[in-house]
């Protein structure tokens, strides 16, 4: 585990990203996570590429910090890359060795794929990097406000969200912490064979479960204790207005949009 894990978590700033209505980055971040699947070559990609790059810099949070908090996403996105270069059996053979055959399709794919998920975790997280819990709580209730017809919990499915983000990097860093005690009395998580390693895993997981659970008992009891009833009557203190710098980024994600769908065909 990686005590730098960003994933999350809320990093105060003044740039346009975190200026923007919470409304907006929700709905936008939304529909760039719909437009990425219809990606299919190199120029499409790149369209996609340069926006979140673009964005990522606006925010001015330093990128290699962005990049070291996504660590244990990282592995992921190689694993997900190598499975396809190993398994996908499409287009020229590049090259074999023993039974290990890897074709021109394999490599694309894989980057592609790899590509792809790289795009949504760190579009993703520019909603929790430059948004606090609570706007992004009021965001969500306002935008689902008209289920509530339908008898839906808004304001509790708005909360439960918020609290669940917020609580990623408690997690995080409570999993470091008790990976480090374990290790200190002699647990091994990294060497030996992996149904041993698996076994290493069962001291981390009650723990953590058991810190999860109180955490959660003692969140209940204190938002009880200062007279938490659930949302209805209640009033904000800050009311979301779209602004002008909205509309514009509105329209510039609508040229977005247009440029990956032209750019689909060649």
């Amino acid at each position: 585990m990686n005590s730098s894990i960003i994933l999350g978590q809320y990093i105060p700033g003044n740039s346009l990203i975190h200026r923007l209505d919470p409304r907006t980055k929700i709905i936008l971040i939304s529909i760039y996570v719909i437009v990425v699947f219809f990606a299919n070559n190199l120029f499409s990609y790149s369209v996609l590429v340069i926006f979140l790059i673009t964005a990522l810099t606006m925010t001015k949070i330093p990128l290699r910090l962005i990049l070291k908090g996504m660590m244990p996403i990282w592995f992921l996105i190689v694993f997900t890359f190598m499975l396809h270069f190993f398994i996908t059996k499409e287009g020229e053979l590049l090259f074999n060795f023993l039974f290990i055959n890897v074709y021109i399709g394999g490599v694309i794919k894989g980057l592609m794929i790899a590509t792809r998920f790289a795009l949504l975790v760190l579009m993703t997280s520019l909603l929790t990097l430059t948004t606090t819990p609570i706007e992004i709580t009021d965001a969500i209730e306002q935008l689902f406000q008209p289920l509530r017809r339908l008898k839906f919990p808004v304001h509790e499915f708005a909360l439960m969200i918020s609290i669940a983000l917020r609580f990623i990097p408690t997690l995080m860093q409570e999993t470091d912490k008790i990976s480090k005690a374990q290790a200190s009395r002699g647990v091994d998580f990294r060497t030996g064979p992996i149904k041993e390693r698996l076994k290493s895993i069962i001291p981390l997981l009650v723990p953590l479960f058991v810190s999860a659970f109180k955490r959660a008992e003692e969140l209940a009891m204190a938002m009880e204790a200062r007279g938490y009833r659930g949302g209805e009557g209640r009033t904000k203190l800050r009311e979301l207005t779209f602004t002008k710098k909205d509309f514009i980024t509105f329209v510039v994600f609508f040229v977005l949009v247009c440029a990956v769908f032209f750019v689909r065909d060649y």
